[in-house]
């Protein structure tokens, strides 16, 4: 659908909606400035170098530039077809995945393949110019009707696509493209970053777009780009241009000063203890309440003697990411958790990693943090110390994890729970994965959660202070009114 059908469509709603002489004053904010300038007026930073680089939002696929109080100066753009969005995408798709959505697996699956087999062609299909522009060479790919795919010469060079089925098998050529664009895509954001950083003498570096949330290239970042931090929204992504879009206006249109640092994911919807126990008396639910720090330590025992957990505390986190809100919670130290977890709760491909949670004090300790000071959001890889490999289910096969630190003040409840955990285990450090199975979104409210509970493999659901034992409830019978039946007044 055209830009220009959009607006008649919007045009045609609000003069229908509204009477004459009243209707609001609708401002059109360009993608790039949703994702990177309203990102920046979230940071912490009063003045910053800015990056954006995602697939293509209008027709720009990157903004460079900086941003300072509540102004930017927009130094360059590029425009599609010219985007490293989408040529990640071509790869993702050539490796059996869904296109501008699975970006993450092709991410996942890189380690397993060498880049050097396909590395030369590769920095020849896609690259960053001396003066920050990317280029690309088309003739790899079929760039039409708004998307970007593998062309004729993709497939003569590196064989036919694997095919998006289930059951279609990995050959060593796919593994190999994932991890040659993995290790050009990374190469072309930190030039960009370092070109950036040189022409803005900027201390920090402020990225957004669907590519700041490949979070092996964002640790790359932190540690060589040269800048001395990094912000990165919890909804880097597209999600996340509705906060950024608000705040151009509110900041930038508007004028008003910048009063907000979005350092808090949890802004979503929580439940009253009371409410959560009316449901599951209503429904005869098997339950035992856990007071104050009895839940910690009953949970934490629970995990550490193997047990599969779901977790559904408090707000609802923000972003793509579960950060110990709605969280499935493991203990990183089984070497077999991470094939469990994949085969029976979340149903998925066996290569996918899990991310560790790890309390802020014990980061350092069991992680190569480097310049990294801390990854609240999950949006940064480092390695795991080579001393302290002993959680392999959150090791991935190149040593590396990408790691969730969690800060005390941020959430008090799921640091004290991998505290206890620690001090039960000498461990501070968990899996956490997001409370859902392949293909449906997080579980956002109570009944969501006791659903995705009951139809996987799950031993336990901790919801408040409500611990359910699946042994002891009755028989899961799902109908197609299950959500109305298990609604909250």
């Amino acid at each position: 659908m055209s830009y220009i059908y959009k607006r008649k469509i919007l045009d045609e709603w609000l003069n229908a909606t509204f009477a004459a002489g009243n209707k609001p004053k609708i401002h059109f904010v360009p993608h790039h400035l949703s994702h990177v300038v309203g990102s920046f007026l979230v940071s912490p930073y009063e003045k910053a170098a800015l990056l954006s680089v995602d697939g293509w939002g209008e027709w720009a696929s990157t903004f460079k530039g900086t941003g300072r109080g509540n102004t930017f100066n927009r130094i360059s753009q590029d425009y599609f077809p010219y985007s490293l969005g989408m040529v990640y995408e071509a790869a993702t798709v050539f490796c059996g995945f869904r296109g501008n959505y699975d970006e993450g697996k092709t991410m996942g699956l890189a380690p397993l393949g060498n880049p050097e087999t396909f590395g030369k062609i590769v920095e020849k299909m896609f690259w960053v110019n001396d003066d920050m522009s990317i280029g690309v060479d088309l003739s790899y790919f079929d760039a039409r009707y708004y998307s970007f795919s593998c062309g004729k010469k993709f497939c003569e060079t590196f064989g036919a696509p694997r095919e998006r089925i289930k059951t279609a098998k990995f050959e060593q050529r796919h593994l190999d493209v994932a991890a040659a664009f993995q290790k050009q895509l990374e190469e072309c954001m930190l030039k960009m970053a370092r070109l950036l950083h040189e022409r803005t003498q900027e201390d920090y570096l402020v990225i957004a777009g669907g590519v700041a949330l490949n979070s092996v290239t964002n640790g790359r970042l932190v540690r060589e780009s040269g800048f001395k931090d990094l912000y990165v929204m919890p909804a880097a992504g597209d999600n996340g241009t509705a906060i950024g879009a608000a705040f151009y206006v509110y900041n930038c249109i508007l004028g008003q000063p910048r009063s907000y640092v979005h350092d808090n994911p949890f802004i979503g919807s929580e439940y009253a203890n009371s409410d959560i126990e009316r449901l599951l008396a209503a429904f005869k639910l098997k339950y035992k309440y856990l007071p104050d720090t009895k839940l910690e330590t009953e949970t934490a025992e629970l995990l550490q003697s193997g047990h599969i957990i779901g977790w559904f505390q408090g707000r609802m986190e923000f972003g793509p990411r579960a950060l110990g809100s709605r969280s499935i919670l493991a203990d990183a130290r089984d070497p077999k958790m991470k094939d469990t977890l994949n085969m029976k709760i979340k149903f998925r491909e066996g290569f996918r990693p899990f991310a560790p949670s790890v309390t802020q004090e014990a980061a350092n300790e069991f992680f190569e943090m480097n310049k990294l000071k801390a990854s609240p959001f999950m949006l940064f890889v480092a390695n795991v110390r080579a001393d302290k490999r002993v959680i392999p289910s959150v090791t991935h096969v190149d040593g590396s994890a990408r790691l969730q630190t969690v800060e005390r003040d941020l959430n008090p409840l799921y640091h004290e729970l991998i505290s206890e955990f620690g001090r039960q285990t000498g461990v501070p450090v968990i899996i956490n994965t997001s409370f859902n199975v392949r293909g449906e979104p997080i579980v956002c409210t109570p009944a969501d959660a006791y659903r995705c509970f009951m139809r996987t493999n799950m031993d336990h659901l901790v919801v408040g202070p409500f611990l359910m034992d699946k042994k002891e409830q009755p028989p899961w019978q799902e109908s197609g009114d299950w959500r109305k039946e298990f609604a909250l007044d």
